[in-house]
């Protein structure tokens, strides 16, 4: 077994009030508090943060943005930096999403910018890669992986690239049912883990968390986590639901 430690992060992408985030976590924290293995993160929308995190205070379960920009504070109108994240009481970030990607027009630059933002003030940073079906389907899959891991870690200090959590997310895979098969995630994960290797080292990279994200489900999430590559899970649909994201925690 591997000696890292499993993070299961629930990203609920545009959903939820903050009393429904409430009632999220009033139902959610009784399921999961003896829960030590793994580290559980919750990514509300940035209206539902204060309520969430005033609702885990004191438990195991920690709380984090679903994007944030590069700079400190400036007129960036719409935009969310680092240290908001942090006086909300977040610890985590969740960095170049597909979907950030696909309709927001982020780069493996942008993406590059807002690690070495994250990193500066401390956030724990879940930066994503993965590939389009195409990509997939034209035998480019490592392709990409090695791209995006490479300019996403360009620069990035080795002392300060412990925090770093990686999601390999197949966008193929991402709300359509479609699932990467735990030898397809595993091999993914292989090859993210080697350009890490060579990015940062192979300390770093043999103790770099690789989550994968792509329609995980309670029905699937045991035999995802038992791949020795797999170290936890980003979890989309699933994790909207504090039973279904309950049984995910405790695969």
């Amino acid at each position: 077994m591997s000696a890292r430690k499993p993070l299961i992060a629930a990203n609920w992408k545009m959903y939820k009030t903050p009393s429904q985030s409430s009632e999220f976590v009033t139902a959610f924290l009784p399921l999961v508090q003896d829960r030590t293995r793994d580290e559980i993160v919750l990514c509300p929308p940035f209206v539902d943060i204060s309520a969430v995190v005033a609702g885990t205070r004191g438990s195991n379960v920690h709380v984090g943005g679903q994007n944030m920009v590069w700079q400190e504070e400036g007129a960036f109108t719409g935009e969310i930096s680092a240290p908001m994240l942090i006086a909300c009481g977040c610890t985590h970030v969740i960095l170049g999403h597909s979907e950030r990607r696909q309709f927001f027009g982020e780069t493996d630059e942008t993406v590059n910018k807002k690690l070495h933002a994250a990193l500066k003030h401390k956030l724990t940073p879940i930066v994503c890669v993965g590939e389009l079906l195409a990509e997939r389907e034209a035998g480019k899959t490592e392709e990409v992986l090695l791209r995006q891991t490479a300019k996403g870690l360009a620069g990035i200090a080795a002392d300060l690239a412990h925090s770093i959590v990686i999601a390999y997310e197949p966008v193929w895979a991402i709300g359509t049912g479609k699932t990467a098969t735990p030898e397809m995630a595993a091999e993914a994960h292989h090859i993210i883990r080697e350009q890490v290797a060579r990015s940062l080292g192979r300390e770093i990279a043999d103790g770099m968390r690789i989550l994968y994200g792509g329609s995980v489900k309670p029905e699937n999430a045991g035999a995802l986590m038992r791949q020795e590559e797999i170290d936890g899970a980003l979890v989309g649909g699933a994790s909207l639901d504090p039973h279904s994201f309950s049984k995910i925690v405790l695969y």
